[in-house]
């Protein structure tokens, strides 16, 4: 993907059918890669959280709000997936900068490195909330769908370590020393504290 400069030139990976789009993952184009397809698993793992809520209004009192909060946070991931190709894009763009001035250059690859650490790391955000509500699901809620609750879990933890490893390689390539690298490792802590309880709801649903 050549001369990115805004979401605007990003193709809307959420219109795509999913055929289309897992085709231009794995084409040889920079995007959509890494932060795109961390934004579709939480996605995924809210709209499961989402369905595994709906079917549980009898077994937990909070059931519609959790289904609401599910929607929220897959309607917040989704276009996350465009928000990080347009990022990277940036970056591609920085580093193509003639190197009559090597020092601005460098500058400009920087701030674009820097800048692109700020979408993974919303979408570690959002996949720990994700997390905690499939937790939540998958301990009080419909037993029949604890399977669907685990892999809403399962997914958004996925997701959640993936951002949080592209936020890391995006601030050391930057140079950058704030806080959003320890915020995002509170994240990634939050999302195996979910994973716990998940698989101890699990491992009851097994005995």
């Amino acid at each position: 993907m050549t001369g990115v400069a805004g979401i605007e030139s990003v193709p809307d990976y959420p219109g795509l059918p999913l055929a289309r789009f897992l085709e231009m993952v794995a084409s040889r184009e920079p995007a959509p890669g890494g932060g795109a397809s961390a934004a579709v698993a939480v996605a995924l793992a809210a709209a499961l959280a989402g369905m595994a809520a709906r079917f549980s209004t009898e077994h937990l009192a909070e059931a519609e709000s959790l289904a609401g909060k599910a929607d929220e946070l897959r309607g917040r991931a989704l276009p996350l997936a465009r928000a990080d190709a347009a990022a990277y894009g940036r970056v591609l763009d920085a580093y193509r900068n003639p190197r009559d001035d090597e020092a601005g250059r460098r500058r400009r690859i920087r701030e674009a490195l820097s800048g692109a650490a700020d979408v993974p790391l919303s979408i570690a955000e959002i996949g720990a909330e994700v997390a905690g509500i499939s937790a939540r699901l998958a301990e009080e809620g419909n037993p029949n769908l604890r399977g669907d609750a685990v892999t809403a879990a399962v997914l958004a933890g996925a997701g959640v370590r993936a951002a949080v490893t592209l936020v890391e390689i995006n601030l050391r390539a930057a140079g950058a020393e704030d806080d959003r690298l320890s915020r995002a490792r509170e994240f990634l802590a939050a999302t195996a504290a979910s994973q716990e309880v998940v698989e101890e709801a699990g491992a009851r649903g097994a005995s």
